[in-house]
């Protein structure tokens, strides 16, 4: 096994319930695990804690869940909920590689990890590839053998054939098939050592027993494979020999061309999908940038027969003709198979989620909640939940406190007058006060029944009325920009054209990346680009930020203009930063830019502002901050200066759904210019198209703020072919051409 596995074995600790029934035929791609408790332990004291009880363990790592309930049904979409740092990649990891007590060994399960596979900090949200590539793959190469462990089965081959076709005696098939049963014999003894671990009572007792006599049969094993030449009869040698020989025919028939032939048209027809040009299918995998390596592990994972397939952050490095195809490609999962797989995802792209999932797990507060729905009708349902909830609350308190005055009246008359039936009606009263105030219907809309809604031992009648709240923490207030003195736009391109330089005078002319683009930016204009990967975006924003000089036209700005960019690179950028310098934090860094004009109040401040409070931005160091709160603090890298334009270039990619909520809702407001590049659709149409939940918008006052908002500039650009062209309908219209192009492609 795998380093890496050994590493989150030791790390991640669950526990759960375990059935008393012996499921002789298991659904594999169901799971319905109950009372679970999953705890994440440091890895640098990993090997202490695994000789200790779990009790003891649990008390000294981090509790991400705590009795909580895991139920999956077969072939149903779900999307994993929660903020950045809870723990949903450690949930998703321990489901993926077993851990969890309840899982059949059987069961395949896929995953697409977010972070690197040997790490299993719960706060660490850095998009690398989760396998170490093999160098003398190419991409394509890749893709099947991870679909198929072609490496493994060839290894065996391999071995098996050399012990065969090449025997230096009459003994070499034989000590070939033993050195390949022992391989799998250690493999076999990892995954029973695991499950003997893991469980307790009389089912542990028997995982015990069981890897016990496997222990003592490898033992046996690896005598016999260390058996001299003279001790080995000729029956064994024969047998074994013919056994060599079978095994090497049934591994070969695994491999044969026919088969391997319709796995790599599936695989190219992936890659095509994730938007690979043929040109880079035959390019080995370790020459390609971060992002084309995430795609080509989620085209191998896609490529996987599996019954459950998980992914986290699928949607990263992908443009939205990758996220549309994948979103197709996940829908048909459940009318091309039979048995379709059941689908775990976790993203920060709300649109995705809405397309593809039909239910959400909600990560909050250690638990895990089930709704059956995607996130727009979640977020109804909470805000229908916490109005009716709270309407309920407030008559209520109104009720207590008139029943309230009213026992104090009647045992005022009472003993005044010696009225015994007063007394008795205020002790009554009051009893209904103690005992019957609360909820007065259960969660299925009928009367409140206390031996059927409220299970256990309780102090009262009634369960308490809990409205919801939000969640703490997911708030991001911009200071504001300040005015310019005199008027004029911030930053205008006019017949802009850029060409990179030809390397050699002889080599025929590059073609434009940029032609003649005109693009003006004055102060509070809203404007979105949106373009697939390559058409020039990136070109666009050096050109805006003054680090590229252009080949024709002119780029002016603002003689006063502050400027804030944000490049997709910059969490990246950060976490090299924290590796070269272990010990800075997020409020010594922001010191070091600030250059003491801001103190250290004013810091903390702003830091608290995004999201960044006390000892997290003065005692965490950066290397152990989140991808979202590394945003964050980019963020506040460039707000101290209060710039009036902000440049953003895909800065949703490490936060979650509610983080980008927020600060969707923050930009929205912002007094200043913004100019986003995003294959976010959600971020585009909140901030740049202006447009709102209508919830949300029945919530505000509407006076002069709604009219602000109307009056600014609001203009969402293609960028196609080194031009900019305005789409009316923003970005749905971009959409919609993407997915006639994407239903072409599933059609080929």
């Amino acid at each position: 096994m795998t380093s890496s596995v050994e590493e989150a074995a030791r790390t991640i600790l669950c526990t759960s319930k375990q059935t008393r029934f012996d499921i002789k035929n298991p659904v594999y791609q169901e799971l319905d695990i109950e009372g679970l408790h999953i705890t994440v332990t440091s890895s640098n004291s990993g090997g202490k804690i695994a000789s200790k009880g779990k009790g003891k363990a649990r008390s000294e790592g981090l509790e991400i869940l705590v009795n909580a309930s895991l139920k999956l049904k077969a072939g149903t979409h779900y999307a994993l909920v929660g903020r950045n740092g809870t723990g949903k990649s450690s949930i998703l990891k321990a489901i993926a590689q077993k851990l969890i007590p309840g899982i059949p060994i059987r069961t395949r399960i896929s995953i697409l990890q977010q972070t690197s596979s040997d790490s299993t900090d719960i706060s660490s949200d850095e998009a690398k590839p989760s396998t170490t590539f093999n160098s003398n793959l190419s991409v394509l190469e890749y893709v099947i053998d991870k679909a198929t462990s072609r490496s493994e089965i060839q290894h065996e081959i391999d071995v098996l054939s050399k012990g065969i076709d090449t025997p230096d005696s009459t003994l070499s098939p034989l000590r070939a098939l033993r050195q390949v049963q022992h391989e799998r014999m250690k493999k076999e003894l990892f995954e029973l050592d695991k499950d003997a671990r893991l469980r307790s009572g009389t089912r542990g007792m028997a995982a015990r027993k069981a890897l016990i006599a496997f222990e003592k049969k490898i033992v046996e094993f690896t005598e016999k494979l260390q058996q001299k030449d003279e001790e080995i009869s000729d029956e064994v040698v024969q047998e074994e020999t013919h056994a060599a020989s079978d095994l090497l025919a049934e591994l070969q028939s695994q491999l044969e061309p026919t088969r391997i032939a319709d796995i790599e048209t599936k695989a190219r027809n992936i890659l095509s999908g994730l938007g690979f040009p043929k040109t880079h299918l035959e390019k080995p995998v370790s020459t390609l940038s971060g992002g084309w390596q995430m795609r080509t592990n989620l085209a191998g994972v896609l490529l996987q027969p599996t019954d459950i397939l998980i992914l986290d952050e699928p949607t990263n490095f992908l443009d939205l003709l990758g996220i549309i195809w994948l979103q197709k490609f996940l829908t048909q999962l459940c009318e091309s198979s039979p048995n379709p797989p059941t689908v775990v995802l976790v993203s920060h792209d709300r649109d995705f989620i809405n397309a593809i999932c039909q239910e959400l797990i909600i990560l909050r507060d250690q638990e895990l909640t089930y709704f059956k729905g995607d996130l727009t009708s979640y977020d109804t349902s909470i805000r229908s939940k916490k109005l009716y909830l709270g309407r309920m609350r407030d008559a209520q308190e109104k009720q207590k406190a008139h029943m309230l005055q009213t026992i104090q009246q009647n045992i005022k008359q009472g003993k005044a007058a010696g009225d015994e039936n007063k007394l008795r009606q205020a002790k009554s009263r009051q009893r209904k006060l103690d005992d019957r105030m609360g909820m007065e219907k259960s969660a299925t809309g009928g009367r409140f029944k206390l031996n059927r809604d409220l299970e256990g031992w309780h102090l009262t009648s009634r369960a308490g009325i809990d409205v919801p709240v939000d969640e703490r923490g997911v708030s991001i207030i911009l200071p504001d920009a300040p005015d310019l003195r005199f008027p004029g736009p911030l930053v205008s391109l006019e017949r802009v054209t850029f060409k990179y330089s030809m390397s050699k005078k002889s080599a025929p002319p590059l073609p434009a990346v940029l032609q003649d683009v005109d693009l003006t930016i004055h102060m509070g204009d809203r404007i979105g680009i949106v373009g697939l990967n390559g058409c020039g975006k990136s070109t666009l924003i050096k050109l805006l930020t003054d680090t590229t000089k252009p080949t024709k036209g002119t780029v002016t700005s603002h003689p006063r203009l502050r400027l804030g960019y944000y490049s997709q690179h910059t969490v990246e950028n950060l976490q090299a930063l924290g590796r070269s310098t272990p010990d800075i934090t997020a409020l010594a860094l922001l010191t070091q830019d600030v250059s003491a004009e801001l103190d250290e109040g004013e810091l903390r401040g702003l830091l608290g502002s995004l999201g960044l409070p006390g000892r997290t931005a003065s005692d965490v160091p950066i290397t152990k901050l989140s991808g979202g709160q590394l945003v964050r603090l980019a963020l506040a890298r460039l707000l101290w200066k209060c710039p009036q334009l902000l440049v953003l270039d895909e800065i949703t990619t490490h936060l979650d759904f509610h983080t980008v909520t927020a600060l969707a809702d923050a930009l929205s407001t912002w007094n200043g210019a913004i100019l986003i590049v995003s294959h976010d659709r959600f971020l585009i149409r909140r901030v740049i198209q202006n447009e709102k939940d209508r919830e949300a918008d029945d919530e505000g006052d509407g006076s002069e703020d709604e009219e602000a908002e109307e009056a600014r500039r609001r203009v969402v650009y293609l960028m196609k072919g080194g031009a900019l062209k305005v789409l009316e309908r923003g970005v749905a219209q971009f959409e919609e051409s993407l997915e006639k192009k994407v239903d072409k492609l599933m059609v080929s």
